[in-house]
């Protein structure tokens, strides 16, 4: 049996123990035919069967996905060249790390009534929201691949007589794009859980909207199917960017 196998049946094991401690919370803090039986696992699944055949569902995934990418650009155009000017100049560093780590730690949630006054209901607001919560790792990233570039490149574009524009994009972006990457992967896991709250400003579609309209309806067990499905698709959104990461490195090496 090869790594990769041993590691892909140690992490179904885990995904199985988790099954089982789902089922025992349930079990144990709930009554088998009250309230709580609406959340476990048999019922959770069963939900989940008849929800996939439903075509509304994927309506919401769409308009989530779409938010997602559509925040993730906008902090991709405002990230990366933020980080490579800070990795550049270390008085730039200097002058604006207190004011982008002061920004860094307020929730972007904290942000979402301003921006319900300011941009009213829709999906601007969704996506400065989104934005906002996922340009630090990519600039911070972005400027710590600069800082860690090996001189001696630099040293040779200026030998070579390259202009600016060639040594960004012949020699600073190819050295950085690795940590912009590894910044894409922590953005999307960062995007994925501000996308929730910040999809019950009140629009009318997109997965935090429907999880409110199963609350609404006391279809419980449809509310955690959809806590279920929104955790396969980020899953399956970081593995993208997992994957993407490796085969930059595979090709890098």
């Amino acid at each position: 049996m090869s790594r990769g196998q041993r590691y892909g049946l140690l992490g179904i094991f885990g995904l199985g123990v988790l099954l089982s401690l789902w089922w025992l919370g349930v079990r144990l803090f709930g009554e088998a035919d009250g309230l709580s039986a609406l959340f476990s696992p048999q019922a959770t699944l069963a939900s989940l069967q008849e929800l996939l055949w439903r075509a509304e569902l994927y309506q919401h995934a769409l308009v989530s996905l779409k938010r997602v990418l559509a925040g993730l650009l906008l902090a991709l155009l405002v990230g990366v060249p933020l980080g490579l000017l800070v990795g550049s100049s270390r008085l730039l560093e200097a002058a604006t790390t207190p004011a982008f780590q002061f920004l860094r730690m307020i929730s972007p949630l904290s942000w979402m009534p301003i921006a319900v006054m300011l941009m009213g209901v829709g999906d601007q607001p969704i996506y400065f929201l989104l934005a906002f919560a996922a340009v630090w790792p990519i600039m911070l990233n972005t400027a710590a691949g600069v800082r860690q570039l090996d001189p001696r490149w630099l040293q040779l574009a200026r030998s070579l007589s390259a202009t600016r524009w060639e040594t960004l994009r012949r020699v600073i972006v190819p050295g950085v794009l690795g940590h912009v990457l590894t910044g894409v992967r922590l953005a999307i896991g960062i995007l994925w859980i501000v996308l929730v709250p910040c999809e019950m400003l009140g629009v009318s579609a997109g997965l935090g909207y429907y999880i409110l309209d199963t609350r609404d309806r006391l279809a419980y067990s449809e509310l955690m199917a959809m806590v279920v499905l929104i955790g396969v698709l980020g899953f399956i959104l970081d593995a993208a960017a997992r994957g993407l990461y490796r085969r930059w490195a595979h090709g890098a090496g």
